[in-house]
């Protein structure tokens, strides 16, 4: 029976590991449950909002949770935010084609366990997913060293440094007075659409209303 015996890392390698998808974008999903496929990772749920996120995870229990970093109402960041408010500490890998500077300070103090760009997603997520199976973390260096700037200087970012290129380009045309119809017209979305964006606009930066956030915008050095 001795001669049976595997040890455990090449038990844990051929554990199948579930991993919970979420991303607002379903070829997006599609493309990461493709990537996974052939792997020992298993995409047992896929989901378009944080919200939906968070009752998934609760549903499927997944192993590891990725994370698109950008997503209408409750984003990546508050979703992880979140997660750890509960005390829940599996690992959370974000996904991003790009990251603010509030965004990526939010998910360092968080406690992320990995970020992928999705440029070249498919040649790094298996790797980091490897990693943060095996409780290490999956963080590039420079995100570390981004991150490690940011903190010892504070000052650098501007009003609107915690939202997302979308977030500021809505910010950018509240301010010049348009409406919710028009910056919907001016940018191919929804009118409610943009109402959730404005809502979470909001909630990032702890004002109430559109009139602050102009003021904001307006005083936005990277205008």
């Amino acid at each position: 029976m001795n001669g049976m015996v595997v040890g455990a890392n090449e038990l844990g390698y051929r554990t199948m590991v579930s991993v919970l998808v979420a991303d607002d974008h379903g070829f997006i999903r599609a493309g990461v449950e493709a990537v996974l496929r052939g792997s020992r990772f298993r995409m047992v749920a896929g989901t378009a909002s944080g919200e939906e996120t968070l009752d998934a995870i609760a549903t499927h229990d997944p192993a590891i949770v990725l994370l698109d970093i950008n997503m209408p109402g409750m984003n990546g960041v508050q979703t992880l935010e979140a997660l750890r408010r509960r005390s829940d500490r599996r690992p959370v890998v974000l996904l991003t084609a790009e990251i603010t500077d509030g965004q990526l300070l939010s998910v360092m103090r968080a406690g992320v366990d990995g970020i992928v760009p999705k440029d070249g997603a498919e040649d790094e997520l298996i790797d980091a997913l490897e990693k943060v199976a095996s409780g290490q973390k999956a963080i590039a260096p420079i995100f570390l060293q981004r991150a490690l700037d940011l903190s010892l200087n504070p000052e650098a970012g501007g009003p609107l440094d915690r939202l997302n290129p979308r977030e500021r380009r809505i910010a950018r045309l509240v301010a010049r007075g348009m409406r919710n119809r028009d910056i919907g017209t001016e940018l191919n979305i929804g009118e409610g659409t943009v109402k959730v964006y404005l809502h979470t606009i909001y909630q990032k930066l702890a004002i109430e209303n559109r009139t602050e956030l102009a003021l904001l915008a307006v005083n936005d050095p990277a205008d």
